[in-house]
């Protein structure tokens, strides 16, 4: 964010951002909620407290827009699916109190892929998001609607979820910064859940200063969250814009497995001579479990997602048809209405690999991996301080083009996937374009618990590729 905005009145800014929001964000259909009574009235007090002796946050007067799958106090929260399409939620997120309480004005929701399921936001109850940097290709997806608005210049900061990279792919799609924090460092209360041990909420921003003091703002323990780290990592803003620092760098770019796009491999090599020409440390490495992450990934995670969608019972909430036929016909009848086709087909193989019989084969087997994974990452690191992957194998590719291909789909993760399972902090930023003009974001892996190094190091390749 600019000096200038960080000086102009927080009504002034918020009433840009509402304006654009219902305007552009409409266009894109990347802003489904506006809570603008909510806005204004955070931004008078911001305004209120400016130039006396009153203590404000990191974000104070920033707007920003959250993911439509966490909760805002008597605010709809529709996850983009029919099953909630008039879902109020009762009590704030814990993200939401602490944007609250670092001066950030909420002033909407963004569109998703339903349920945070899908990599390029044309799974939405509400229709696909619209990439503006160019309107015939995906955001990205899940979270592509908050890189959407990112990306638009609609608010200088949003939060997504990332589960298998959900924050991370959409970011380089519409050429911004997305960060995936360690698993546990910002609480998943108030989150709607897909995968528990996988999901974890995440800031998209112009810049990675500005994804680095939206991380700030959330990041902490949380008691109502049994997955919240006690110890989280610390982020000092002053360290991250420190960039002299020389790293060793292990780089995946490359494998016979993979489909890297001649566009994606020349910007990465592009990267790796300007990270040389000053000094840094770069080898390339193989990860051979690579070719294991997809399926890993999708078996975990699509079981933890029938177990958590299993509560979608349309008895407690949800939507709700006719009340005029069996008990097996009602759940039946409601979860087939209120679910779209990639939510279902995620439920029915989730619970294939839990039931009986398959559980060994499959979901114990998959666990398996991710046991190795996570080794294989403790090796790496033992060896280089940040490992460097692009974001995605390809640049953004045509809206409807991946539809009836879902395999196809799922493999636009494959870089993102392995931190995901590792929990480890990861980030995405812009570092070059397709001849026809779209983004390539490369991604940084660090350390669990180095959500600070992985920042440092972001800001230090951002520099490097802009100067």
């Amino acid at each position: 964010m600019s000096n200038a905005d960080r000086h102009d009145s927080a009504i002034g800014r918020t009433k840009r951002a509402l304006d654009a929001a219902a305007t552009i964000g409409k266009r894109l259909n990347a802003v489904l909620s506006l809570c603008t009574e909510r806005a204004f009235a955070a931004a008078e007090q911001i305004d209120k407290a400016t130039g006396k002796d009153i203590a404000t946050g990191i974000l104070s007067g920033i707007p920003v827009l959250l993911k439509d799958n966490i909760c805002l106090k008597d605010y709809p929260t529709t996850c983009a699916s029919k099953m909630l399409e008039r879902f109020i939620p009762p009590y704030n997120a814990t993200i939401v109190d602490k944007l609250d309480a670092a001066g950030a004005i909420i002033i909407g929701k963004t569109n998703l892929d339903e349920f945070a399921m899908g990599s390029s936001n044309e799974n939405s109850f509400f229709g696909p998001v619209l990439n503006p940097i160019n309107e015939k290709v995906v955001p990205g997806g899940s979270s592509g609607g908050s890189a959407a608005v990112v990306a638009a210049g609609i608010v200088p900061i949003a939060y997504g979820s990332d589960t298998g990279g959900s924050v991370r792919q959409p970011a380089s799609f519409c050429g911004v910064v997305g960060m995936k924090p360690t698993h546990g460092a910002v609480s998943r209360y108030g989150l709607t859940a897909f995968a528990s041990s996988l999901d974890q909420i995440g800031p998209i921003a112009a810049t990675v200063s500005d994804c680095a003091r939206g991380l700030k703002a959330i990041i902490g323990h949380d008691v109502k969250d049994a997955t919240s780290l006690v110890d989280c990592p610390v982020i000092d803003l002053d360290a991250v814009e420190r960039t002299d620092r020389k790293y060793t760098v292990g780089v995946l770019a490359d494998s016979d497995e993979i489909a890297v796009t001649p566009d994606v491999k020349r910007v990465i090599l592009c990267t790796i001579d300007k990270m040389k020409q000053v000094g840094h440390s770069v080898e390339m490495i193989d990860f051979p479990l690579l070719k294991y992450a997809v399926a890993c990934y999708y078996i975990i995670a699509t079981a933890e997602a029938s177990a958590n969608l299993a509560r979608y019972d349309s008895v407690r909430f949800g939507h709700r048809g006719t009340d005029d036929v069996s008990l097996d016909e009602f759940y039946s009848q409601n979860r087939t209405e209120g679910f779209g086709t990639e939510v279902k087909r995620r439920i029915l193989l989730g619970t294939y690999v839990l039931s009986e019989g398959y559980y060994d084969a499959y979901y114990l087997k998959a666990c398996k991996i991710r046991k190795l994974i996570c080794s294989a990452f403790d090796e790496l690191f033992s060896r280089f301080d940040i490992i460097l992957t692009p974001t995605s194998p390809t640049p953004p590719f045509g809206l409807g083009e991946r539809l009836d291909k879902p395999l196809d789909m799922y493999q636009s993760d494959i870089f993102t996937i392995p931190a995901s399972l590792a929990g480890l902090p990861a980030i995405s930023i812009p570092v070059g374009k397709t001849e026809n003009g779209l983004p390539i974001g490369v991604q940084l892996i660090g350390p669990r618990m180095h959500d600070e190094t992985v920042l440092q190091a972001a800001r230090t390749i951002e520099r490097l590729t802009k100067e």
